[in-house]
């Protein structure tokens, strides 16, 4: 069916978007699929979120009652939104199995959309190894079973799927934050303190290298530029603010910290920023926090690890090594002083987010691949 509006306004198809265990205190998947639901609305589509309560009802009694609940289903597209933990108290995902399953006896279109497409986090250890061969083993069954595999990572990114495969495609994630996309001159950047923002924290234990990493390259950005504010937003942010807050205390850093917050306010505060920085691990297109600084068209200074592939080869970051600390700062340095270099990336940032991170595109090519998937499951 075309992805189109009927002439009354009213939605032509209804999907369903199946979730798992809510994550605390934010949940990045029900995000996505709340603003993914917003931008389907427009191509004439009902994306309806259900959630497999299987936490508080015990999995036989969750199961049950997506029995009941899928047998209106039938023939149409439900989009299985795949995490390990969504699944799974300890990260052995079969749940995830068994919800294909009745998926596929209820006769619907099954949808996975894979937010990870591997094994996440293995820890030290026999359990650790366990934990990542049933992870690998559960995406590789969900793969294999499913009518239409959407993957956030691009395609050539996962080795493990076959070539010239028909059956997956590779759908961007956008920031789960309103877009802010007004044009802004470098020259702003003149005359005054720079804002440097950062989105969220890990937990222990990689909290204590994402501090220091974060200190450390704002004290040599503050040595070359003067006064710096930064603001540290999101998940971990109130967690770390103390141990911030003394890594930084030899330097002329302003810091505020204000945690989680609501998109628009998310929103505002990238509005006023000049420059994200990205400690988070590598920038990959999963990288929602990341994805916050495309969308309002500021400079982003993080890590890339390998060839950089994808959308984000467009977007407007500067790139360093791996763990270079020394190359992160003199990157944010170079952002925040060179007016022609910050205009340049902030205009490409732009640029990707109207054409590959945009909810509206999103949806439109959620329309595209999935119109095109009429086979039954």
């Amino acid at each position: 069916m075309p992805c189109t509006v009927s002439p009354t306004g009213q939605s032509t198809q209804m999907w369903v978007a199946l979730l798992g265990r809510k994550d605390e205190p934010t949940d990045g998947v029900e995000d996505y699929c709340t603003f993914l639901g917003r931008a389907l609305a427009d191509c004439g589509v009902e994306l309806r979120p259900v959630r497999v309560r299987w936490l508080k009802q015990g999995w036989l009694g969750a199961l049950r009652e997506l029995w009941r609940d899928a047998a209106g289903w039938r023939g149409r597209w439900v989009l299985l939104q795949y995490t390990a933990l969504s699944w799974s108290r300890r990260g052995f995902p079969l749940g995830a199995l068994a919800v294909l399953t009745v998926l596929r006896r209820r006769g619907v279109r099954c949808a996975v959309v894979f937010h990870e497409p591997w094994s996440q986090g293995q820890t030290p250890g026999w359990r650790g190894r366990v934990r990542g061969a049933c992870q690998d083993w559960v995406i590789h069954r969900l793969y294999r079973r499913a009518t239409k595999a959407i993957f956030t990572n691009p395609l050539e990114n996962i080795p493990w799927l076959p070539k010239d495969d028909a059956k997956s495609a590779f759908i961007p994630i956008g920031a789960n934050i309103p877009e802010r996309v007004t044009r802004r001159s470098g020259c702003t950047l003149e005359g005054r303190r720079k804002n440097v923002i950062v989105f969220g924290v890990t937990g222990a234990p990689a909290m204590s290298r994402e501090v220091e990493e974060i200190a450390a390259v704002l004290r040599d950005a503050c040595a070359a530029l003067g006064s710096l504010r930064l603001v540290v937003i999101g998940r971990g942010a109130i967690e770390a603010r103390d141990d911030l807050a003394t890594a930084l205390a030899s330097c002329d850093v302003e810091l505020t910290v204000r945690g989680v917050l609501p998109a628009e306010e998310i929103a505002r505060e990238f509005e006023c920023a000049d420059a994200l920085l990205f400690v988070r691990g590598t920038m990959t297109p999963r990288r929602g926090s990341a994805l916050a600084g495309i969308a309002c068209g500021i400079p982003i200074v993080g890590y890339e690890n390998g060839e950089i592939s994808g959308p984000l080869k467009e977007a407007g970051i500067e790139w360093s090594p791996w763990r270079d600390r020394d190359s992160l700062a003199r990157g944010l340095v170079r952002v925040l002083s060179d007016g022609s270099r910050w205009l340049e990336l902030h205009e490409r940032n732009l640029k990707a987010q109207q054409e590959h991170f945009s909810w509206t595109r999103i949806a439109e090519r959620f329309c595209n691949v999935l119109d095109a998937g009429v086979g039954g499951p």
